[in-house]
């Protein structure tokens, strides 16, 4: 008797630390998240044999999403940090955050306006088109630069679609694909934005 007390408290322990390590082990596998379309995995030959790209949040890639193309829509400008400074002294050039405005308020880049992507091809008169009966007349289009969360997000590159679905010249439109995750990562300077 004494023997089969110790035993079973001993096995229970065992069990306890056994659930308990599966538990662990649970919650430390990372979701999965798309790469490209509703892809989780990429696999790759590489010279040591067969390997799975993944791709899990972490506090860098912190947005779900998926990878966008460097070029949404043939025609559009892909652009890096360097050339968005650069458009700063171009008074034709209007920066555009857009993503929803509850990420706009948080932290936007200093001079953007926020259009969110589900607006912009109704809002096509604030970047220099004009009604024309059913559509817009985009002439006078301004040089737009559009950027959202990151390489991961698709609400820029859907806008984006949309615009030009509209008649906006897609040469005017200026994609930063880094978008916020880059510019934050970088450490350039971010403010609150005001809707």
């Amino acid at each position: 008797m004494t023997f089969a007390k110790p035993f079973l408290r001993g096995c229970a322990l065992l069990a306890g630390l056994a659930y308990a390590a599966l538990g662990l082990a649970q919650q430390a596998a990372p979701e999965r998240l798309r790469l490209v379309g509703q892809e989780t995995e990429f696999v790759v030959q590489t010279a040591q044999g067969k390997i799975a790209i993944t791709r899990v949040l972490t506090p860098s890639a912190k947005v779900k999403g998926w990878l966008q193309p460097l070029v949404p829509v043939p025609g559009v400008v892909p652009i890096g940090e360097v050339e968005l400074l650069g458009f700063y002294n171009d008074p034709e050039a209007v920066l555009v955050d857009m993503r929803e405005p509850e990420w706009y308020v948080k932290a936007t880049i200093p001079g953007a306006v926020n259009i969110p992507y589900t607006e912009v091809a109704t809002r096509l008169g604030e970047l220099g088109c004009a009604k024309a009966g059913k559509g817009w007349d985009c002439a006078k289009a301004r040089k737009v630069v559009a950027f959202c969360n990151g390489p991961m997000c698709p609400q820029s590159p859907t806008a984006i679609a949309a615009m030009v679905r509209e008649g906006f010249p897609a040469g005017r439109i200026h994609y930063y694909r880094g978008g916020m995750l880059d510019w934050e990562a970088l450490g350039l300077t971010t403010v609150e934005g005001e809707l």
